[in-house]
């Protein structure tokens, strides 16, 4: 070890030598975890002390190490706020970390304009932000440190330390990691997978894999199920499963959007019309039910109907009868009912916008259809199968998506779920094909932050209108459009805030 000579250093030389001595000690103790989850706590307790940070996040997500979970830890938030936390914080400025395998540092995530239009920068009214990628690239994970002890932005001493830091602990996680390996399952949908035909869902989650399971009990009965979750999420997919693995596989399989009808045609066009029962029935019309007849009826959106086709649905599942428009006798049906909705059903019966029997009816095996933020870990899959598809749909050469496009898509918000991803990685193929790449890059697929930089300034005014609409507008999903809680979570009159939504012209999603 070469030996340094201390005696002629002034205090604050010695006082820092010192500190970078205690900081490597501290770093070799790290050797000794061989519980992960430990390594982890012990390792962020030493990088926010070394940033003098308030709260910091750590997180080993490392796709080439397909077998293993993800892990993470907090620190600066109590342990039931822990998932919380992990919702809150900035995942922008994480995606921009990991993309580019480069430290991301700023004195304000509000003020920067990288990330000053990010929801979660926006809600949390983030400032001093910390950002460095763990171990080589493509990186395990990363590193965020948020706000300060003392007031100002994190130094440049700070991003130092941290960086030595995160050299030193990236070996340490791949060791960890590689134990690990072996004794985790790789895929625990694959025994599912056997069992069932599963085409066209992606992922390996235990969040999916817990749809599977319910999947498997529900599909041989012929009983109703009612699929929830938010938009986009998958649930005509699920539907078609069920079906798939049914007794009535043989038999059609028929979907019906209920909020695309209107309420004129939702009658004649699920239960048929006969000749001459209104204007324009210059013939006889069969129907969705009897289009369905030995197989499966798919309702998404059950929750549109009207209450009047609401009772028609109610006679059919109870009795299977039902009456086509102008039909004087009853038609029998045989068939299986699914139903899906984005909406809570519960909150509609008490409305009295959805009637009770029929929820009970439709309700006999409910099955939530998991968000991509339940299921973060299946997003490269579900990435790299849209990119095939959409080089196979449309004639282009073989792509994929660059392990930096990856990371920053596990990383980025969804609130359209899969829908949403699906879209934005096929036009990220066809950019990444027409600039005659070999992979979809980061850049492609979010190209409006590639380009913000040269973007135009907005003035003070725009900016301030934007972020009211933004705001305005997370706080009433938040709250599920209720005006009243939206008031007072905003310190304002009820009036105000119906006056905010027609100024800025906000919609329900």
């Amino acid at each position: 070890m070469r030996h340094v000579a201390t005696g002629n250093l002034d205090p604050p030389a010695l006082e820092q030598l010192r500190a970078e001595r205690d900081l490597y000690e501290r770093l070799l103790e790290l050797n000794q975890h061989d519980d992960i989850h430990e390594f982890l706590q012990h390792a962020l307790t030493l990088l926010t002390s070394v940033a003098g940070a308030t709260r910091g996040y750590l997180e080993l997500k490392a796709p080439q190490y397909a077998q293993t979970p993800s892990f993470w830890v907090s620190q600066g938030a109590a342990a039931e706020e822990w998932q919380a936390f992990q919702q809150r914080i900035s995942r922008g400025v994480i995606a921009k970390a990991l993309a580019s395998g480069e430290t991301v540092i700023t004195a304000s995530a509000l003020g920067d304009p990288r990330f000053k239009d990010h929801e979660s920068v926006q809600r949390q009214r983030i400032e001093a932000v910390l950002c460095v990628p763990l171990g080589a690239t493509p990186s395990l994970g990363v590193i965020y440190l948020q706000g300060r002890e003392h007031p100002g932005a994190f130094s440049s001493q700070d991003r130092k330390r941290s960086e030595l830091c995160a050299r030193h602990l990236g070996p340490l996680a791949e060791r960890l990691l590689l134990r690990l390996r072996d004794d985790v399952t790789d895929d625990p949908t694959l025994a599912l997978r056997k069992e069932l035909e599963l085409p066209g869902l992606i992922g390996k989650s235990s969040a999916l894999a817990e749809v599977f399971k319910q999947l498997r009990a529900a599909a041989p009965l012929d009983v109703g199920v009612l699929l929830t979750g938010e938009t986009g999420t998958g649930k005509t997919e699920l539907a078609r499963a069920i079906h798939q693995n049914s007794r009535r596989s043989h038999a059609p399989f028929v979907e019906v959007n209920c909020a695309a009808l209107p309420d004129s045609l939702i009658e004649s066009e699920l239960f048929g019309a006969e000749r001459g029962s209104h204007s324009t029935a210059s013939r006889a019309y069969p129907g969705k039910v009897a289009a369905a007849e030995g197989g499966t009826l798919f309702l998404d959106e059950v929750g549109e109907l009207s209450l009047a086709a609401q009772s028609k649905l109610l006679q059919l599942l109870q009795s299977k009868l039902y009456y086509p428009l102008g039909a004087v006798s009853a038609r029998r049906a045989n068939l299986r009912v699914l139903a899906a909705t984005n909406a809570d059903l519960k909150d509609k019966v008490a409305d009295k916008a959805f009637r009770e029997d029929l929820y009970f009816r439709l309700h006999v095996l409910p099955v939530h259809v998991p968000s991509l933020r339940e299921r973060r870990e299946d997003i490269a899959l579900l990435a790299q199968h849209f990119c095939v598809t959409t080089c196979e749909e449309n004639g282009l050469r073989p792509l994929r998506l660059s392990s930096g496009a990856l990371l920053a898509a596990s990383n980025a918000e969804w609130p359209g779920n899969v829908r949403q991803l699906c879209n934005a990685v096929a036009a990220a193929t066809i950019r990444a094909a027409g600039d005659g790449v070999e992979q979809v890059e980061s850049r492609h697929l979010f190209p409006e932050e590639a380009g913000s930089s040269g973007s135009p300034g907005l003035t003070y005014q725009e900016a301030t209108r934007r972020f009211q609409r933004q705001f305005v507008r997370d706080t009433l999903r938040e709250v599920n459009w209720s005006i009243g809680d939206a008031a007072r979570r905003l310190d304002v009159a009820r009036s105000y805030v119906y006056a905010l939504i027609r100024t800025h012209g906000i919609e329900r999603d």
